[in-house]
């Protein structure tokens, strides 16, 4: 509800001021959240549109992706809808911040009839600062996390930093922590070391994903693979 106040709020101003409207589409060799694959360690194609109030910082968006594990758990659907918007600014001193509501939705996903599981439907606010090329963000489900029973107020902390290295390349670095309530084995640390390039015509990220969560809690119900295991991922994406 509060995504679409804010939604309706920017469609309405976009008549009178600067709003800005970006549209993104991308194919990954493996579609990875906090860590965990969420393709069975297989491809994915994405996309979505962003609406930015530019003299306020209102936002809102969507953004969709293939996925195989609602369907590998035993439910079904085959699509990850996430719905957000927010606000972002600066504070003094060059501190940037970034603060809102984000929704995954999971359409049909049928989880909540799997035993041992909950709907796959979860929502999240969210608060960010940065710096410079730093930053930090907390997380924090205001429902059940990702299909876990009883995970209401789970958390991640996420910290990053993407500093240039020239000549077009971006490093980018980031260690989170997945903190899943009531369910200590489901929690875990994860990481990212890799470089981005605009290319002009696409952008190309090449980066080693890993994390250290456990084999059973986040192995692949469809042939047993860890989904959390270190690789390389390779995504090439386009905004327009």
């Amino acid at each position: 509800m509060k995504i679409a106040i804010v939604a309706a709020a920017l469609l309405s101003l976009s008549a009178h001021a600067a709003t800005e409207v970006s549209f993104n589409a991308a194919a990954t060799s493996d579609y990875r959240y906090r860590g965990i694959s969420q393709t069975r360690l297989q491809p994915a194609l994405q996309g979505g549109a962003d609406l930015v109030h530019k003299p306020s910082g209102w936002y809102a968006g969507a953004w969709a992706s293939t996925i195989k594990w609602t369907n590998d758990a035993g439910g079904d659907g085959k699509v990850e809808l996430d719905i957000y918007g927010g606000k972002r600014g600066e504070l003094a001193g060059g501190i940037g911040y970034d603060a809102g509501v984000l929704t995954y939705a999971y359409p049909s996903n049928r989880l909540g009839h799997v035993a041992g599981f909950a709907n796959a439907n979860t929502t999240e606010v969210y608060g960010q600062l940065s710096y410079g090329v730093a930053l930090i963000k907390y997380s924090h489900a205001l429902t059940n996390l990702f299909g876990y029973v009883d995970s209401k107020h789970s958390g991640y902390l996420d910290l990053a930093a993407n500093p240039d290295l020239g000549n077009g390349f971006v490093l980018n670095l980031h260690a989170g922590r997945q903190r899943v309530a009531n369910n200590g084995a489901a929690s875990y640390t994860d990481y990212k070391i890799g470089v981005t390039r605009d290319f002009g015509v696409a952008s190309v990220a090449l980066a080693a994903i890993g994390t250290n969560a456990g084999k059973a809690a986040y192995a692949s119900p469809a042939n047993g693979k860890f989904l959390g295991k270190t690789a390389l991922q390779l995504t090439v994406s386009k905004t327009f």
